[in-house]
């Protein structure tokens, strides 16, 4: 061979090496599994975190393989799917639920990476060490929970001005101790300033929540503020009628409600938490440890209001809390 020809040759193979590595990464492909209460309650979220993985070039079927794992509202069925997605070694979780499946998913592995989308607390959960340094196997995105609870509280009393009692219904168990304990202390600062009376009433499942109500009316409570609950979003229909049925004003954490007929929700923006979940899952894909990934906090926030559910009460909502209002369904 002469010595050009083999110089042609050689250059030819050099420039064919990077053709070859970047073919070989193309061709690896992202398994990610999720796990969730109850995809049906929400899948606005999936998709919002499926086109934000989309944003990133992930491609379902081409760079992109998800394992889904669905309790189906059964949520004693998430350990075990919570351990199937362990056993077929997912390269990380997304786990739905606020803090639930993050916490199912955190008791089942201490190597896979986790990302949770809307966690209420994460530190007082017991999901991460601190926001700025995680620690562990699992980060993700704050929905601020304990901060909120005051905010509905003012929201309710603009919208029932002669509001004196509130109920505050909560789920035993459904957080974290030191978040729910925050969440029930910012719920009574928020009351004493506004002057109103808080009634707290536990239920624990549906089957609790028509004597739920029950203490309500009898106790003369005007107004209904829901804390988050996994249970509650399962089953946001029924109380969002049952709250009509005793026609009672109330505030949800999730628009999901309101878009059933509730009054009023009031939150971080969980569609743009999903989406911005997806950063993490890349983020985690090319090599960045969970531990190294600080908690990002809620950037957007949405009041949505039901006017039709406000004139079935005999409510006029007022001009301060149209004006605020991202979304106002009539």
């Amino acid at each position: 061979m002469r010595r050009r020809e083999f110089i042609v040759l050689l250059g030819g193979t050099a420039a064919a090496w990077p053709l070859a590595a970047e073919a070989q990464q193309a061709a690896k492909v992202a398994r990610i599994g999720y796990l969730s209460p109850n995809l049906a309650a929400s899948p606005h979220l999936r998709d919002a975190f499926l086109q934000g993985l989309r944003d990133l070039g992930y491609v379902e079927g081409q760079n992109l393989v998800i394992e889904y794992r669905d309790a189906e509202g059964e949520l004693e069925r998430l350990p075990a799917l919570a351990a199937e997605l362990i056993a077929l070694k997912v390269d990380v979780i997304l786990a739905e639920g606020g803090t639930l499946g993050p916490r199912v998913a955190m008791r089942a592995t201490k190597t896979i990476p986790i990302v949770f989308a809307a966690a209420g607390d994460p530190v007082g959960s017991g999901l991460v060490t601190s926001l700025a340094r995680p620690g562990g196997n699992v980060t993700g995105l704050s929905s601020l929970g304990p901060e909120l609870v005051g905010k509905r509280l003012e929201l309710l009393k603009q919208a029932v001005p002669g509001v004196d009692r509130v109920a505050v219904l909560r789920q035993p168990g459904a957080l974290g101790e030191r978040t729910a304990k925050d969440m029930l202390t910012g719920a009574d600062v928020a009351a004493r300033a506004l002057g109103v009376q808080l009634q707290f009433v536990e239920a624990r499942g549906p089957a609790e929540f028509a004597r739920a109500f029950s203490d309500m009316t009898g106790a003369r409570t005007g107004a209904l503020t829901v804390l988050p609950s996994a249970m509650f979003l399962r089953e946001h229909r029924r109380l969002v009628d049952l709250a009509a049925k005793h026609r009672l004003p109330a505030v949800y954490p999730q628009r999901e409600f309101v878009d059933a007929g509730g009054l009023m929700s009031y939150g971080a923006n969980q569609v743009d938490l999903f989406r911005r979940a997806a950063t993490y899952v890349d983020k985690i894909l090319k090599g960045t440890k969970p531990a190294d990934l600080p908690v990002e906090q809620p950037t957007k926030f949405e009041l949505v209001v039901n006017l039709k559910t406000a004139k079935a009460l005999g409510l006029t909502m007022p001009d301060s809390i149209l004006a605020r209002a991202d979304e106002v369904i009539e």
